[in-house]
């Protein structure tokens, strides 16, 4: 799937991979599409622009580590972004107990 399909939840995405723990780019779109099982495959085009506008935003931080002899940067939530992220998913829950309610057949009443 394409990264149309991630487009406005993308961010709540990868601060909740990044929940877990500290990881390096390439890491983090690894984590999203096993998790996701394939559904979120996206390119480093995709990602890398949003790990870096969450970084702006101050909900990730990063330091370049050197790993097998190559530098990685490697990113972290923040306290702003676990607050963040509580928030998104307080969203996304209402937004899916929405939809459940609309897609939810309505049994009618006996006249």
């Amino acid at each position: 799937m394409g990264s149309d399909k991630a487009k406005g939840h993308l961010d709540v995405l990868l601060l909740q991979v990044l929940k877990d723990g500290p990881a390096h780019g390439y890491s983090v779109a690894s984590a999203l599409r096993q998790r996701s099982g394939g559904m979120f495959d996206l390119p480093e085009g995709t990602i890398y622009p949003a790990l870096h506008r969450l970084e702006e935003a101050r909900y990730l931080e990063s330091d370049w580590e050197l790993v097998n002899g190559r530098r990685r940067k490697i990113y972290r939530l923040t306290n702003s972004g676990t607050a963040a992220l509580v928030k998104e998913r307080n969203r996304w829950a209402e937004f899916v107990a929405a939809v459940e309610s609309v897609l939810t057949p309505v049994t009618p009443r006996p006249a």
